[in-house]
């Protein structure tokens, strides 16, 4: 008797816990939108079957078919978000995390040992710098934080025997630098030449600001890019993942580091960047890329702004750099939807202005995060990167009254009026 045979002899408590059994209506390619799964595990036909998943985990190669085992090893919504993150970035493969956070410490532990060494950009997002400066040091890892476009330094430090990683974000967060990818990743392969096989130098770049709408790391010789998928691919504010773009050597080891350290993303967010946010994200981040340059220009004729940093101004220190890397897949200049700016005066101003949006702004909100449908401002020096110490904020670059304005897709000129608003009050 097949086991969907003896379902029907079977008790209807029995019954409701196990069903059918077995159902022909599952098939994902008949499927318009990919199906949700929701499973923690999945059977298995045999024992063998069992062993073989867990032997080869880690070690399959991209055509085979998976053997899927348990959620926080594999499973099959979030496979299909690592394939189209891996495409959208031009990528050999992709591996998701339950956050961004997830994707950096892991890629991160897979590459580092003790007695090893970061160079890393001086201006990193908070939580980034309290990995690297707190957290590292603890398994004997050390970061020296430079400006990686210094390149007489960078090549000095490339030098040491003991640096393993160059770490720094495509756009930094939150003053907006442009990393020149094309000549660190010369000076770290030309490093690499005087090094053996097992003692490279990877180049492990975070691409969150940027999205691959607007650059793609890869295609200048980065090994490793990371993305908050919280962010813009998520892009309305309910999901929270995090992903690394990766060789295909690398695939191995970064799914076993997620397996192992439990950072796992939920197949039902993953599901939903995968069929909302991927799908939506070119638009949406067009949008908000016009409204950002139409308030920047705004924000920069103001007489009570001091400065205003954003790519796509000529005045930004790095305008040249920016066109030359800043381009959507379809080779228009995209600098983006974030701003920095300052205001005139004292903390006190700073202070004030942003209170007053909190308080009185219909369009903008105080809040963190970025690349959200809703317009969001904060002060990065007391909120996501005030994991930098005071005496430190100098070195990073970060000055606390800086504002950064991560645009949404509301009415611009509303954005403006609410910010109108907010200056006359100062």
């Amino acid at each position: 008797m097949t086991k969907k045979k003896a379902a029907k002899s079977k008790s209807p408590r029995t019954q409701a816990i196990h069903g059918e059994f077995l159902s022909k209506s599952w098939e994902f390619s008949h499927h318009l939108i990919p199906p949700m799964t929701a499973s923690t595990t999945f059977r298995l036909e045999s024992l063998q079957r069992g062993a073989e998943g867990f032997s080869t985990f880690g070690a399959q190669k991209g055509e085979e078919k998976p053997i899927w085992i348990y959620d926080r090893l594999e499973e099959p919504t979030t496979k299909m978000l690592e394939d189209q993150l891996a495409l959208l970035e031009k990528g050999e493969c992709a591996v998701t995390f339950g956050s961004g956070m997830g994707a950096i410490a892991s890629t991160l532990m897979s590459l580092l040992s003790s007695g090893q060494k970061v160079i890393a950009h001086k201006t990193l997002y908070g939580c980034t710098y309290s990995l690297l400066t707190n957290w590292l040091p603890r398994l004997n890892i050390s970061t020296h934080l430079m400006d990686v476009n210094d390149f007489k330094n960078l090549e000095l430090q490339l030098a040491d025997p003991a640096a393993r990683v160059v770490y720094f974000e495509s756009v930094s967060n939150p003053i907006l630098e442009i990393a020149d990818l094309q000549k660190i990743t010369a000076l770290v392969k030309a490093a690499n030449k005087k090094r053996g096989k097992d003692n490279q130098i990877y180049t492990v770049v975070d691409n969150t600001f940027a999205t691959p709408w607007a650059l793609r790391p890869v295609e200048w010789n980065v090994d490793f890019v990371i993305q908050s998928l919280t962010k813009n691919i998520s892009g309305f504010g309910t999901e929270m993942g995090g992903a690394v773009i990766a060789p295909r050597t690398h695939e191995s080891i970064l799914r076993v580091a997620r397996k192992d350290f439990g950072a796992i993303i939920h197949p039902y967010s993953a599901w939903h960047i995968l069929v909302y946010g991927i799908s939506t994200q070119a638009i949406r981040f067009e949008q908000q890329q016009a409204s950002a340059w139409a308030v920047a220009k705004f924000l920069e004729a103001h007489p009570k702004v001091a400065s205003v940093t954003y790519p796509g101004l000529k005045s930004h220190a790095q305008h040249k750099l920016a066109k030359k890397y800043l381009k959507s897949p379809e080779g228009k200049f995209a600098p983006g939807t974030m701003i920095s700016f300052q205001l005139k005066g004292d903390m006190k101003k700073c202070q004030k202005f942003v209170d007053d949006i909190a308080k009185n702004s219909y369009s903008i909100t105080l809040a963190v995060s970025l690349g959200l449908t809703k317009t969001l401002i904060e002060v990065p020096g007391f909120m996501t990167h005030s994991a930098i110490p005071d005496d430190k904020r100098g070195d990073s670059g970060i000055d606390p009254r800086a504002i950064r304005l991560s645009i949404g897709l509301e009415n611009v000129n509303d954005i403006i009026e609410d910010l109108k608003e907010a200056l006359k009050k100062i």
